[in-house]
Order: C-alpha cells, then structure tokens, then sequence
C-alpha cells in the first residue's frame, strides 16, 4: 500500500481560508482521480471556533464554485507535526505561530506558506484574511485558493507517479 501525502491547512481560526483550502484541494485531487494517495485537513491556531462550520460566507462563495465546505473546525495540536508532511499556513503571521508551536526542528521545515504555489498572481504574498470584508474578499480568496491548491496538487502528483507509476 502506498503512502498517503498527508496535507493540513492553517488559518487563525478555521472557519475561512484553511476550511476553503481543503474543500478545494479535496475536489482537485478527486477530479484528478487521486483522492486515495491523499489525507487533507484543516485546523486554526485559535480555539474560538472549535466544533463550528466555516463561516457562512466562505460556505455560499464556495459553494457558488462547485464547492463543499463542511469540515467542523479544530485548533492544531502538538500530533498534527507527527501526522502531517506538509503543515501550511495562509500568511505570515499564520507561519511564525506555527513554527513557534512546532515541537521540533524537523516540524517546522513541514510547515510552508500557500502563497508559494501561487503561480496565477505574481507578487501576493499570501492569502488574506476575508472576515472583515465583503463578497469580494471572499472570491479573491477563494480564486487565490484555486491557483495555490492546483499548482500544488500537480506539483505532489507529479512526485508521487515519478515515484509510483513506472
């Protein structure tokens, strides 16, 4: 049995951005006929929301797009590093936290920014928060959303078939 790639996506508190990502990072590695080789998650830093489903918001604009957004929120734990490959936060206040809480060295290497595999927005340095803003804030995450999760999932199954597909 082939390893799982195991993905956890972070935002403050897991009712916007991490809860979109992994609506949309679950639905690209589905239609890429790959959703056995993947374990996709979210998780905040905060506990304010814990048990919640995203932000009402988030789930319309979502859903609008062919989305689901119904994971219940949950804070990261201390596990989460041993669980998952890659930990990654949405901005860079997200990262500094979650190399703060990374019980070792080798963790904090885990955890990686979204915007890095933006490719469709040259210069975004990460992925906003939306939940003091209007409708548009919530496309323009949901559009960052899609062009960071796609770059992503191509780049992870291109590692895996080199690995697995001869």
């Amino acid at each position: 049995m082939d390893k799982k790639i195991k993905l956890l996506f972070v935002c403050l508190g897991n009712i916007c951005r991490s809860p979109a990502a992994e609506g949309i990072m679950k639905k690209i590695v589905s239609d890429m006929g790959l959703e056995d080789s993947f374990e996709i998650d979210s998780a905040g830093l905060g506990s304010w929301h814990v048990g919640q489903l995203p932000d009402s918001r988030m789930r319309e604009h979502g859903r609008r797009h062919g989305y689901d957004f119904s994971s219940r929120a949950r804070k990261i734990s201390q596990e989460d590093f041993g669980h998952f490959d890659m930990i990654i936060g949405m901005d860079d206040e997200n990262i500094r936290q979650l190399k703060k809480l990374a019980p070792a060295a080798d963790d904090k290497d885990k955890v990686v920014p979204m915007a890095r595999y933006l490719t469709g927005h040259p210069g975004q340095k990460d992925v906003p928060d939306p939940y003091y803003g209007t409708g548009a804030d919530f496309e323009f995450v949901i559009e960052l959303l899609e062009d960071a999760c796609a770059a992503l999932a191509e780049q992870l199954a291109e590692n895996t078939c080199r690995t697995t597909c001869r």
